[in-house]
């Protein structure tokens, strides 16, 4: 399933970033949230982990470096599922959604970050508001 951006333009001025996020999926359906760390906007809320794109990296490379910083897994399956982008008051991002499906390691907070493996309705808060949108699709499914 391909979702397509949401036809948005970032308010004048304002660069766009572009972020690699993965909605790692177990075969049972769970699925894994990050806690933003101390420092950083929006700490403490909870999203998909992933991060920036770094000048001439594709969303793969992008996804597979991310979450092997952050997690200390090397993706071996994934495919873009949904791009969406929001206006945040910090940045406005273009988030490109990867859904994972097979890696190998065992995820860990390698930034110090918590993390919690969840089923639908996800039952902790406060989310990311773009991470909401996410949800929804996989309750879709």
């Amino acid at each position: 399933m391909n979702g397509a951006a949401d036809n948005r333009t970032p308010p004048a001025a304002r660069p766009v970033t572009e972020v690699a996020v993965g909605v790692l999926v177990q075969p049972d359906g769970r699925y894994l949230l990050a806690q933003r760390p101390a420092g950083k906007p929006y700490e403490g809320y909870w999203e998909f982990p992933g991060g920036k794109l770094e000048a001439g990296e594709t969303v793969e490379a992008a996804l597979a470096r991310e979450l092997h910083e952050e997690l200390g897994i090397d993706v071996k399956a994934s495919h873009r599922w949904h791009t969406l982008e929001h206006d945040y008051p910090h940045a406005y991002v273009r988030l490109y959604f990867c859904k994972v499906t097979a890696w190998t390691g065992e995820p860990h907070g390698r930034e110090g970050q918590a993390f919690v493996w969840q089923t639908l309705p996800a039952d902790v808060t406060p989310l990311l508001p773009a991470t909401i949108p996410v949800l929804e699709w996989l309750a879709a499914e």
